[in-house]
């Protein structure tokens, strides 16, 4: 089989490019700027917090960036390539190939264990049984459920189900992880066992993650704040890591 050819982008180069976006919605006969010309990088091994109250845009956005939406207006150039120019069928191989998601409301099959449901976003790129069992294993690993990888579900509390959630979006070697408010359905304890953990995997994996909340204590833990207000980056924050 042909492998895909991938775009190299190096650690600390800009894995997503925005340029004058904007998206906006008619709403009778009043023109919403839900997005109002955002500029902005994000590098390549960088968690990056999208932080705003409701109605902001950040979920706009990030759906944009994940290549669900289309924008009005501007470019979005990810791993070199506009994916604002994708028609639909291309937007789909792109999603599959480069992007990886981790949903609030974990989106587990109940009826499958740890292992099944790592594995069953591989099954559909073609790996073999044996093979996507044993990369979905290593990655129940790295998030410390190696105890409960024959476990369903709903046998596990909302905090395990995250990580298998986590598991499954890296298990796919994405270029970009997009969380969208990932610790909604958790406790304060388990959502700071979540975040500490994505921060490990980001920084031991140079992987990119890009998280939205509404809440500035989550955002906290990211390397970098992006503020959107009324469709507007209000502010930017990036904590230096020595």
């Amino acid at each position: 089989m042909k492998q895909k050819e991938k775009t190299v982008i190096l650690v600390g180069e800009p894995i997503i490019i925005v340029r004058n976006l904007y998206k906006f919605y008619q709403a009778g006969s009043e023109k919403v700027h839900a997005l109002d010309g955002l500029d902005f990088e994000i590098n390549k091994g960088e968690f990056c917090a999208i932080i705003g109250p409701s109605g902001s845009g950040k979920s706009t956005l990030l759906n944009m960036l994940a290549g669900l939406e289309k924008p009005s207006r501007g470019e979005i150039i990810i791993n070199g390539k506009h994916i604002e120019k994708l028609n639909e069928n291309q937007l789909v191989r792109f999603r599959r190939d480069h992007i990886g998601f981790i949903f609030q409301s974990y989106n587990l099959l109940q009826t499958m264990n740890a292992v099944e449901n790592v594995a069953m976003p591989l099954m559909f790129r073609g790996v073999a049984k044996a093979k996507r069992t044993e990369i979905a294993k290593e990655y129940l690993r790295l998030v410390g459920l190696e105890k409960y990888m024959y476990h369903k579900g709903n046998a596990m509390s909302g905090g395990q189900q995250q990580r298998v959630g986590i598991a499954r979006a890296l298990a796919m070697q994405p270029d970009i992880i997009f969380a969208d408010e990932p610790t909604g359905n958790l406790d304060t304890k388990t959502t700071a066992e979540v975040l500490e953990l994505m921060q490990k995997i980001v920084k031991e994996k140079h992987q990119t993650l890009i998280m939205v909340t509404h809440d500035p204590e989550i955002a906290g833990f990211a390397d970098r704040q992006i503020r959107i207000v009324d469709g507007k980056i209000n502010n930017e924050f990036r904590l230096d890591i020595v």
